[in-house]
């Protein structure tokens, strides 16, 4: 048949133009209802924006070119770990004990991932603005994303190791657990500029690196190279997160100098709330991997201190100063990690990995990485320990401790000036005195007490006796209110206490022909 009218032949569009229709073009006025009713919690917290279009969107990428490279991404990813699992890559790691390294990543931090990618969905929806309502949908694909793998990569060590078995049931119950989970719900539960300001910059741009760069570091030279491959996966990952939270940043503050206080205080909280829940970094790369790569006060320096500090000059023309108390972060630096591996020690009955006092080579590599303090006040108290270890009267802490009542650890920390005194701030509230371990937590409380008058304290729970399973019933003979909690929190045998005599260890050995496969196991 012939052709008796033109053709139409559509205009291909190039790559500008294909971006802003499948991002920009996606969005649209609302006409049944008014736009903030739509969007009702834009305006609560007091950010001011008078443009969207001025958005710089971090990621630029269209959907069709994100599954695309996530894709890839994930076949080279399940290739090595299909690889670890067929050549039984977890005996290839330096030792059994880096394993608790995994375990407390695993409780600790991959659920988190998961809480992370339900707040980002939450931001899209939130977010009247088209460009970061596309970034946060992005990136809420991303933290699912990561939480996967994570979850994953790591099953392959569940099979032989203890204390991974159940990590999602621990994570609402098991007492040092509610510290990540606080830092993230307390996001949740703020408004979406502050929520994306806590994630995006404040965890984000400021501290993931301390996070991913020196412990996947750590697994590399521990051998454990399907967790570098899970990391540095994430991490390209992260390099769009962290301009995600650059550029949030710089939207609020350039769209009206009425958001530049309150972007500050933003900033003040979620730095200190953060560096708290590194904490747990702190230990790991000072004394739970076996083979060192850097010592937690060089990683502080190198991620916080140069990285930060480049940061926070720059964004000094908008108004913005370094994060409250950031000095004494650095002072602290000295003592961080040996105040936790010092609690976690003492209360290694109730948590889901192994403790062990550290080696003489771990001390005295301690010593050179720290030489103003570790001699000074931890050495001796850890040399202590092992003198009593020796005597068969290896010491755990049968008490419950005080926690802070905002970032929820233990007040376990020195004061900022003084390593032999313990840290302790309190507040008085409508007729409750609540206690901190630190000036940062005690603002914190102080700008919003009804928000952490609220908090699941893990040790309130328990004298309360809500840390038990149903039908228990602690009015019985002989009770025994621990080892009820260990139940409620589906502890099992080798999940907890010493590494030395654990059924890990004793399996590790048996791995690697140290010792006979007859030879009677030490009591767990």
């Amino acid at each position: 048949m012939e052709k008796t009218a033109a053709t139409a032949t559509a205009k291909k569009l190039n790559m500008k133009e294909k971006y802003a229709q499948m991002t920009r073009g996606l969005g649209w006025t609302t006409t049944y209802q008014p736009m903030d009713k739509v969007f009702d919690q834009i305006k609560f917290e007091g950010i001011k924006i008078h443009d969207w279009d001025k958005w710089e969107d971090p990621f630029r990428l269209t959907m069709d070119a994100y599954w695309k490279y996530q894709t890839e991404k994930e076949r080279k990813l399940y290739a090595i770990i299909d690889a670890f699992q067929q050549n039984n890559g977890h005996l290839n790691v330096s030792d059994g004990r880096y394993v608790n390294t995994l375990k407390l990543f695993l409780t600790g931090i991959s659920p988190e991932e998961y809480s992370a990618h339900r707040l980002f969905a939450m931001l899209g929806r939130q977010f009247p603005g088209v460009g970061a309502r596309v970034a946060c949908q992005m990136q809420s694909i991303d933290e699912l994303r990561h939480a996967q793998t994570q979850v994953h990569t790591i099953s392959q060590y569940n099979k032989y190791f203890n204390g991974m078995h159940d990590f999602r049931h621990m994570h609402d119950r098991v007492w040092y657990l509610s510290v990540p989970k606080s830092y993230f719900e307390d996001a949740m539960t703020a408004g979406p500029f502050e929520a994306i300001t806590a994630i995006s910059f404040g965890f984000e741009y400021v501290l993931t690196n301390l996070i991913f760069m020196p412990f996947m570091s750590a697994a590399a030279y521990n051998g454990d190279m399907a967790t570098v491959t899970f990391g540095f996966s994430a991490q390209s990952d992260e390099a769009r997160h962290m301009t995600l939270g650059i550029e949030c940043i710089k939207f609020m503050l350039e769209q009206d100098p009425d958001n530049v206080p309150i972007v500050q205080r933003w900033i003040d909280k979620w730095f200190w709330r953060g560096y708290r829940v590194l904490t747990l970094v702190a230990m790991m790369l000072d004394y739970m991997v076996p083979k060192k790569v850097m010592s937690w006060k060089e990683a502080w320096e190198i991620y916080f201190v140069q990285n930060g500090g480049s940061l926070f000059n720059d964004l000094e023309r908008y108004g913005i100063r370094m994060p409250k108390y950031w000095e004494q972060t650095v002072s602290g630096a000295d003592r961080l990690s040996s105040e936790a591996w010092n609690t976690f020690y003492n209360y290694a009955a109730a948590a889901n990995f192994n403790t062990w006092c550290p080696s003489e080579e771990n001390m005295n590599w301690m010593s050179e990485k720290y030489p103003d303090t570790f001699d000074k006040y931890y050495r001796p108290r850890f040399e202590h320990y092992r003198e009593q270890e020796n005597q068969g009267k290896r010491f755990y802490n049968t008490t419950l401790p005080m926690l802070c009542q905002c970032c929820q650890i233990p007040l376990v920390f020195s004061e900022p000036d003084d390593a032999t005194k313990t840290c302790y701030r309190e507040s008085d509230y409508n007729g409750d005195k609540y206690h901190f371990c630190s000036d940062g937590c005690k603002d914190i409380f102080d700008y919003e007490p009804e928000k952490y008058v609220q908090a699941w304290l893990p040790v309130h729970q328990i004298y309360q006796g809500n840390c038990f399973k149903p039908g228990t019933d602690p009015t019985v003979e002989g009770f025994n209110p621990l080892a009820a909690v260990l139940d409620y929190y589906n502890f099992g045998p080798g999940d907890n206490m010493d590494y030395v005599g654990s059924p890990d260890e004793a399996n590790w050995l048996k791995w690697k022909g140290l010792v006979k496969e007859d030879a009677p196991k030490k009591a767990a």
